[in-house]
């Protein structure tokens, strides 16, 4: 609005009072304006009206106008919003006690050991509760330690201080300290064990998202070892690497940075299929000490923030591998032949022999090994080179 020829603009300023204040010919252009953009829109089939003439907020879009240079109409926007939600997510938006909290990061932290990074959307989580967690090997069971929250208008996920609280409500992000939280799985839900619940109710629940993404985990051990950011990441993954075109066998999974017991884990691949001995790390980052261990254990770690990316990765590595092999093992092909060597092309008769030979049978190549049957089969070298 503020490219309107004579617009006296009024800084961060709510849009009907500035549009009030304007001339009247400021405010003939809007409306011209306004009704050219109404028209187009229109065109595309869409009902639209000003947000404060709107007749019904379910059929037509609200317009509110707005300026990013002097903020003019943010004020607006931020009251649309925020009615909008009151009204049409009165439900959704009011608090119950119904705990609702889901695991968002697993991370080390200097001090304080190994914590969860949680969104409690619904109910209180209280510093004597007892938690229930899924973890990679089955369900967590451990008492609550502190409950943390970063200082206003700070990041969680920057390092520095915390407030410590005896109870929290939602909804709001918190940092749960706990015991053997090593192996929780990042976008699981967390329950807290409630003097009426059954224990072993709630550890079903909490790993029944799981168990279809430990299924496709290969029984016989053997296979690549996956690392993903979130259990939605990881299941698609392994989706994707069973799908009849890739058919990739995975031998262990897990969520968040690639750090070095996840490189000792793919290490056990060395000793039974050395080919796997790999990590495919979708969208997570790989600690410089695991990267260091791998480099020493010469495991391979592929990293990607695309699926089919890391596919192609795999796959020229697997081709390498064959390919090395064949090098490998070339020497150790036989093949067959029968030849007769010519007498007047003995060219020399020491080390290198040079002669001509006549080839009866079989396939004479470079690297075939040679011997003389009359010799009682005495083994005489390989074929180093041919000329026709």
């Amino acid at each position: 609005v503020d490219r309107m020829y004579g617009w006296k603009p009024i800084e961060n300023g709510h849009f009907r009072q500035t549009l009030a204040a304007q001339e009247d010919h400021v405010q003939q252009e809007f409306h011209k304006r306004y009704n050219q953009a109404v028209l187009a829109l229109n065109e595309q089939g869409m009902n639209v009206s000003l947000y404060w003439e709107n007749p019904d907020i379910k059929s037509y879009v609200s317009i509110v106008p707005t300026s990013a240079i002097t903020g003019e109409g943010v004020p607006d926007i931020l009251n649309l919003l925020v009615e909008l939600t009151q009204v049409m997510m009165t439900d959704k938006l009011m608090h119950v006690e119904h705990l609702q909290c889901t695991v968002l990061e697993v991370k080390q932290i200097e001090g304080l050991g190994t914590t969860i990074d949680v969104i409690l959307i619904n109910g209180t989580l209280r510093e004597t509760d007892t938690i229930v967690v899924c973890g990679l090997g089955g369900p967590i069971v451990t008492p609550v330690r502190a409950l943390l929250t970063p200082h206003p208008m700070r990041e969680m996920r920057v390092k520095g201080s915390y407030l410590h609280h005896k109870e929290i409500e939602a909804a709001q992000g918190v940092k749960i300290c706990a015991n053997d939280l090593e192996g929780a799985l990042a976008g699981t839900p967390l329950f807290v064990l409630g003097p009426e619940d059954d224990e072993e109710d709630l550890k079903d629940e909490v790993v029944s998202d799981v168990q279809s993404i430990l299924g496709q985990v290969d029984k016989s051990g053997e296979g690549v070892c996956v690392q993903a950011s979130t259990l939605g990441s990881l299941e698609a993954l392994l989706e994707f690497l069973k799908s009849p075109d890739v058919k990739i066998p995975v031998s262990g999974i897990s969520i968040g940075p690639v750090h070095k017991r996840d490189v000792m884990q793919a290490s056990i691949m060395l000793e039974r299929k050395k080919e796997y001995a790999v990590i495919l790390a979708f969208d997570v980052e790989v600690s410089k000490e695991a990267r260091e261990m791998a480099k020493e254990l010469k495991i391979k770690i592929f990293t990607a923030d695309i699926i089919y990316h890391l596919f192609d990765q795999f796959t020229a590595y697997m081709e390498k591998v064959k390919e090395d092999r064949k090098k490998e093992t070339e020497m150790d092909a036989t093949f067959p032949c029968v030849l007769k060597i010519l007498p007047t092309c003995i060219f020399n008769k020491k080390d290198p022999i040079v002669l001509g030979v006549e080839v009866l049978a079989g396939i004479a190549r470079v690297g075939s090994p040679l011997c003389v049957p009359t010799q009682d089969f005495v083994e005489i070298g390989r074929i180093a080179s041919l000329e026709k």
